[in-house]
């Protein structure tokens, strides 16, 4: 992304009265992502582009205007091929660099004072003080869980759903585990059983294997695997099996499985 983009962005955010943790909150990402865009150093990919122009009210062509020459496609593949002086057709040195810095930078895992974020080709899952935030770049589910409630694909659902205080039940064997064994950390991982627990019933509800959210039983699996096991590496693993899982049940409400 260039500097105009880039400034552009931080005066549509400014003009909305937003701040960089807020507007994060309503995209779903993390408050880090929001200033690599702002700095120039990232790009939003291209659901979020939609969103921001969506919520700043204009259109894609106005937050991507630019007075940047854009040169012909048959020119920088021609100069990419002799190179000018017999170089690698594959790039420069530093181009290979920066392309290795962006897959590095499309699959991460940063665990550090704003909480727990991880990036891969599929989506993004954030679990920080503002709340957990998993937002899927396929087909999958779109989950926030925040001061706001549980949020599933923009749906509001009711923590009381069936008649069963799941949210009290948690919290008071949160406090009851932190009080007698000051398991205060990792005893925080049973709330990411709420909003599983909500997005089942709603699942078995509406017989609709998409609504439960498994991204976010994913991230408290891998998060278990890390505290209690120090399985960082390769319990990420467990974060390939979200794309597996909406195959799986995308196959069989298709009748994949049909002769």
């Amino acid at each position: 992304m260039n500097i105009e983009i880039a400034n552009r962005l931080v005066e549509l955010r400014k003009k909305n009265n937003l701040s960089q943790e807020a507007l994060a909150g309503k995209l779903g990402i993390s408050r880090q992502a929001v200033s690599k865009w702002e700095r120039a150093e990232a790009s939003p990919d291209t659901d979020n582009l939609i969103l921001l122009a969506r919520l700043y009210g204009v259109s894609l062509d106005e937050l991507l205007k630019t007075d940047d020459e854009i040169l012909p496609i048959r020119e920088e593949a021609d100069e990419c091929e002799d190179g000018g002086n017999g170089q690698d057709p594959s790039g420069t040195e530093a181009d290979r660099g920066e392309e290795a810095e962006n897959i590095r930078d499309a699959e991460m895992v940063h665990v550090g004072p704003g909480g727990v974020h991880v990036k891969d080709k599929d989506g993004e899952v954030h679990v920080g003080w503002d709340g957990i935030h998993v937002s899927s770049s396929g087909e999958g589910d779109d989950v926030h869980i925040d001061k706001n409630g549980i949020v599933v694909n923009g749906e509001k659902y009711n923590l009381w759903l069936s008649g069963f205080p799941m949210t009290l039940l948690i919290v008071i064997v949160y406090v009851s585990i932190g009080c007698i064994w000051n398991a205060w950390h990792p005893g925080w991982l049973l709330f990411f059983l709420v909003p599983i627990w909500e997005s089942l019933l709603v699942a078995i509800r509406k017989r609709n294997a998409y609504c439960f959210a498994y991204p976010v039983l994913a991230a408290l699996i891998y998060l278990c695997l890390g505290f209690f096991f120090r399985l960082w590496h390769p319990g990420w693993i467990v974060f390939l099996t979200i794309p597996l899982c909406y195959s799986v049940i995308g196959y069989f409400r298709g009748g994949g499985h049909e002769e």
